[in-house]
């Protein structure tokens, strides 16, 4: 087959559910202002002396080489994270979705990728991470699915390095954790209890109580009543900011990605900074609670900048296409704290190519061992933040070629951030199985430290 119907023949396998005919490339007044204002300018645009914002990070070059190879027919034994799935009834998973199969059927196929049951969309598409990463572990054994030989679904648990527990709990909180007509407890509330109930009586679970399993809870509220209980396993989440560090840690988890809402715009129609004529943008909920109580400071500080657009917005009606139409004119997005320290909007400026003011002090960033997101993000302190002039002095300080490095680097590292099925190298679900594999290493080097003496005793 010649390299060009290769080429071909990938493109039209890979869907991204964002409404877009995008395809990623397979290398793809008067206070004061104190001093450190005019020194932040400095340092952001002294950055890029003597080296382009452009270059990749040794491990970023390296990421991108390794998935250019996994990119090959994948033999399971060379596959870098053997996974084992419990094939729980679907109503946890693909039955939530309202897909029903045959009697006895546990998955639906997945061979061709036109055909399989979509998930919601709307705001529920932000935290849909369970659901790709279910996708992939049930293409890996179909061989006409060209996708990366990460990660590979393993028919005993005996073989795994991990164990996969395909629960859509993000969904089953979205639409099942209220309750409807004479229900006394909710179906989510009974899902929790009845997957509780399920894995601490199985055999894998009681061999390292758990800490070999991976769990999905993206959504902030989602396995509220059960996550105490299953606190032992890998969660992967949004972030830390509701649960207690006993529970969750960077130690053990893994941070996602939320899968973002706006279009992705092609690198070829990106916008340059002279046909950005916003400076500043940010559309969204202004009233939040705890961290997010900065929201109301910076709109009161900013609505009346004539560059700055600063408003509220929703997803309903035109709020999706309004929202990409206004990060793809911006020349910087700005994601602050909510109700936690992540939110979406992070991920819809990269996928804009508008480049993040992130202003969450508390916030975690998915895959910051390979991304240097100094390189395509300004991080700016809250209490700075809330200085009168202090946000528009430093932005409007950047000069445009050092703004254009960073915006030619969020195109290059957009990819990163795209959930789709098929799986592709480097892409969202693909990077989430690199983490998951770095955390079961280190998982097992503890746990190898710890036995050494046991063993020895053994042997005296």
């Amino acid at each position: 087959m010649s390299s060009m119907s290769e080429k071909s023949r990938l493109s039209t396998r890979l869907i991204l559910v964002n409404n877009t005919s995008f395809y990623l490339k397979s290398t793809v007044g008067g206070d004061k202002i104190e001093l450190p204002l005019q020194s932040g300018i400095s340092q952001i645009n002294a950055k890029w002396k003597g080296g382009s914002a452009c270059s990749h990070s040794n491990s970023s070059m390296k990421a991108s080489s390794f998935g250019r190879q996994r990119m090959m027919d994948c033999d399971p034994r060379r596959a870098q994270l053997k996974v084992y799935m419990y094939d729980l009834p679907p109503e946890f998973h693909f039955g939530l979705l309202g897909w029903k199969g045959r009697e006895n059927q546990t998955w639906p196929s997945v061979k061709n990728p036109s055909r399989i049951p979509p998930y919601p969309g709307g705001l529920n598409l932000q935290h849909s991470i369970e659901y790709w990463l279910t996708l992939d572990l049930l293409s890996s054994s179909i061989p006409t699915i060209v996708r990366p030989c990460t990660a590979i679904r393993v028919k005993s648990s005996s073989q795994a390095d991990i164990i996969f527990v395909p629960f859509f709990s993000s969904l089953s909180y979205n639409r099942h954790s209220k309750l409807h007509g004479k229900e006394k407890v909710s179906v989510n509330k009974m899902l929790q209890d009845k997957l509780v109930q399920f894995l601490t009586s199985q055999n894998e679970w009681k061999k390292l109580s758990g800490k070999d399993h991976l769990i999905v809870a993206h959504h902030p509220n989602s396995m509220l009543d059960a996550r105490r209980k299953l606190g032992s396993a890998i969660f992967v989440l949004a972030d830390f900011g509701r649960y207690p560090v006993q529970i969750a840690n960077l130690e053990k988890d893994v941070i996602a990605p939320y899968r973002h809402v706006v279009t992705t715009v092609r690198s070829d129609k990106s916008a340059p900074f002279a046909e950005r004529p916003t400076l500043l943008y940010f559309r969204g909920a202004i009233y939040r609670k705890d961290g997010g109580v900065i929201r109301q400071e910076l709109y009161y500080l900013l609505k009346d900048e004539k560059d700055v657009t600063f408003e509220f917005g929703s997803i309903r009606g035109n709020g999706i296409k309004m929202a990409s139409q206004g990060m793809a004119s911006s020349k910087f997005c700005v994601n602050i704290a909510g109700d936690t320290p992540s939110s979406n909007r992070l991920f819809d400026a990269i996928a804009s190519h508008c480049v993040p003011v992130i202003i969450s002090d508390e916030i975690e960033l998915p895959f910051e061992d390979v991304l240097d997101y100094s390189q395509f993000c300004i991080f700016v302190r809250a209490s700075d933040a809330v200085k009168k002039g202090y946000l528009l002095i430093l932005l409007r300080g950047i000069e445009e070629n050092k703004w254009t490095e960073m915006w030619e680097r969020l195109k290059e590292i957009v990819h990163h951030f795209e959930y789709q099925y098929p799986t592709h190298p480097n892409d969202a679900v693909d990077m989430i199985w690199e983490e998951v594999a770095h955390k079961i290493s280190s998982i097992r080097s503890k746990r190898h430290k710890k036995s050494r003496y046991n063993r020895s005793q053994l042997l005296a």
